[in-house]
């Protein structure tokens, strides 16, 4: 299993630091587990692959392209920092 951890600062609370972390078996369109922690609270949950699939298909997207886009989104890290936004609600 592979894991990453990121550190989010969401635009619906610039001040607030959050933990990401994302964990996947093969990749992440074969699905994925979310970790979010403020250091105060966890919130955790499952992303399946039919899920994956039927984003993809919600926003007329291709499968592997939102995959790519998550993958830039989730695990990127500095990479992609500025380009994806996280609003907490």
């Amino acid at each position: 299993m592979e894991k990453t951890l990121n550190r989010i600062h969401p635009v619906s609370d610039p001040e607030a630091t959050y933990f990401l972390q994302v964990s996947w078996e093969k990749d992440l369109g074969t699905g994925f587990g979310l970790l979010l922690s403020d250091c105060q609270c966890a919130w955790t949950g499952t992303v399946s692959e039919a899920d994956i699939s039927r984003e993809a298909a919600d926003m007329e997207m291709d499968r592997e392209k939102y995959v790519e886009e998550l993958r830039k989104a989730l695990i990127a890290g500095e990479e992609s920092a500025g380009k994806y936004n996280f609003v907490i609600s």
